[in-house]
Order: C-alpha cells, then structure tokens, then sequence
C-alpha cells in the first residue's frame, strides 16, 4: 500500500511581491485616504498601475510584476484548466497581447478576491476569465504548442512599419492640405429665417 503525499485540494492565489503590494497600497491611498495620504501618495497620474506594466517602470518592481504574472499563469493553468488547448502558453512574455491582458486579468481576481462578497468574483469566473481563455485560443491557436513561434503576421506589420509607412503618410498629407483653404465652419455667417408664428410657415 502507498502513501500519498497530503496537499490541499485547492492552491492559494499567488501573492504580489512587496513592491507590487506598496504599488497597490499607494493606489489605494490615492482613492480612499484622507487629503493628508493622499498628497503624501503623490500625484496619482504619475503612480504606476500594474495592469499596465509600461507604468511600473521602477526596475524592481516591474521584476516583481513578471514574477507575479508568471505565478498567476501557473495557477490558471493548473487550477482552471484541463484541455490542452485551454493553457495558457508558456512563451506568454513573447506576446504582448497575453502580457497586457495578463496584467488585467491577474489585477481582476486580486480585487475580485478581497471584495467583501463574492459577486466581483463570479464574475471574473462568468466571463472575464474564460473570454480571456477563449481570446488566446484564437489568437494564438496551436502555434506555440511546441515551443514559441514567430507571428504569422510578422511580415506584415513589418511592412506596415517599413515599405508601406511613406504611402499612409502620403494618404495623412493630402487629407490634412484639404483643410488647409477649407473656410471654418465658426466663420461661417449663420444661417437666418423668419417664422410666421401665426401659420409656422418658415420664410427665407
């Protein structure tokens, strides 16, 4: 007779680094603190928000930022899914759409996790997680199921940066010189006419 090894059924939601967590606090402060907190928090523009990680620019805490979403792909995989073609796939930080969507989604549960009910949550399981898990199949299909593989658009968006950019920028030129003697609609006079209030008639 063997012994398995004891484990929970269910794996805990992965923790933010402690720069993650001072990021998320001093967001927080900034909504909810008193005028005191909140002007010791900084300008809220300028705090960084880990659902968009071009804003956590501090080294340090976009370090934990990656962690954090490797540890939350980890556990969507291995909690949530169970086809093959649900995973999500491990080349996710060679694909912007899954890094930006990532961020979203992992930012969702967290918020989602320490509501006060568990509405927010049933509806991250209703709809944003498997609309997430529904995008990436589609967008990325069975291209990565190997090991990553290069964009099958690459070769356009190549061209969309290099031989076609000057053709667009002709089309953008001759739209913006069809402004240049366009007379502005405020300078134009404005239109009068009479009403006779007995019949309603409009006269010019």
């Amino acid at each position: 007779m063997t012994t398995e090894t004891a484990r929970p059924l269910l794996d805990p939601f992965p923790e933010p680094g402690p720069m993650l967590q001072h990021a998320y606090l001093r967001l927080t402060i900034a909504a909810t603190g008193s005028p005191a907190e909140r002007q010791a928090a900084g300008n809220p523009d300028d705090l960084p928000r880990p659902w968009l990680p071009e804003t956590c620019t501090d080294p340090r805490l976009r370090r934990d930022l990656w962690s954090w979403l490797d540890h939350v792909v980890i556990w969507i995989n291995s909690q949530y899914t169970w086809d093959t073609t649900h995973l999500i796939p491990a080349c996710w930080p060679a694909h912007p759409h899954l890094i930006r969507e990532l961020a979203v989604i992992a930012d969702q549960h967290l918020r989602a996790r320490d509501a006060l009910d568990s509405t927010p949550l049933e509806e991250w399981h209703r709809y944003t997680l498997p609309m997430f898990i529904d995008r990436t199949r589609a967008r990325c299909r069975q291209h990565c199921d190997s090991g990553h593989k290069p964009s099958p658009g690459t070769g356009r968006q190549q061209r969309h940066r290099g031989s076609e950019a000057p053709a667009r920028e002709d089309d953008f030129h001759r739209d913006l010189r069809t402004l240049e003697h366009a007379e502005p609609a405020h300078a134009r006079p404005p239109r009068l006419t009479l009403v006779d209030l007995s019949t309603g008639e409009v006269q010019e």
